[in-house]
């Protein structure tokens, strides 16, 4: 298997030696809509390979940077799961959902009147470094073999322990309320709807996530990933040229 230094991002598209059966890693940016799958399933088809897998599940309105692993390549993709992920975003506060985003009704609730600058970088602080966190119904987490999200569809709710996990890094990026801009850089399996949603509940308020885009995996950055469309383009222009 060849090194794992090899990696297919937009500038480097046109290697000669591309072998997506044999297996490649590739740097996907994923648009906000599909789900995971559907983006991994795009890119078997594209290439014609049954074996592709992925580094970790992005939510169907969440962008970002996927890594897509195909052929032998798929057994070193345990080293990716495990990297930190970094994520831009925007926390609304002021509303709640039972999906802890836009994907499910959103409830007003009042955002106190004295709120302010102090209060929410207080609010901040109180996530970095180790903390416990929930997983949220509206999940692929699985309890006695089923998906969360299937049973939360059904307005079912089961019990579910919390986890530990860690923010290594919680920056405000802009205050513009109801709106709070922020990159949180954390450890696997971290759920940023339920950073908004607790975030909230610490400013006395409701809260929602309307925008999230995964910006980083470990050393891999979103400036090096490809569309689907340019990937699927090249493919077919490096497909006729041979």
């Amino acid at each position: 298997m060849r090194s794992i230094s090899r990696i297919i991002t937009n500038r480097t598209l046109n290697l000669p030696d591309v072998n997506f059966s044999e297996g490649e890693i590739i740097l996907v940016d994923k648009p906000s809509g599909p789900t995971s799958f559907q983006i991994v399933n795009k890119i078997r088809k594209i290439i014609d390979v049954k074996k592709v897998g992925h580094s970790g599940t992005l939510d169907p309105k969440a962008s970002g940077l996927m890594i897509i692993c195909t052929g032998k390549k798929t057994k070193v993709m345990d080293s990716f799961i495990n990297l930190n992920k970094t994520y831009s975003g925007v926390i609304r506060l002021g509303l709640t959902s039972a999906s802890m985003d836009t994907e499910t009704e959103c409830i007003e609730t009042p955002i106190p009147k004295d709120l302010d600058e102090k209060k929410i970088l207080e609010a901040r602080d109180s996530f970095i470094g180790e903390i416990e966190q929930t997983p949220p119904m509206f999940s692929a987490v699985k309890i006695n073999g089923k998906k969360l999200y299937n049973l939360a569809r059904k307005g079912k709710s089961v019990e579910r322990e919390p986890r530990k996990i860690f923010i290594e890094r919680f920056d405000i990026t802009k205050i513009d309320l109801p709106d709070i801009h922020f990159i949180i850089n954390c450890s696997k399996g971290t759920f940023i709807r339920v950073i908004a949603d607790d975030f909230g509940k610490k400013l006395n308020t409701g809260a929602i996530l309307t925008e999230l885009r995964r910006i980083g995996i470990g050393n891999f950055r979103i400036e090096d990933a490809i569309t689907i469309d340019v990937f699927s383009n090249n493919f077919q222009l490096s497909a006729a040229a041979k």
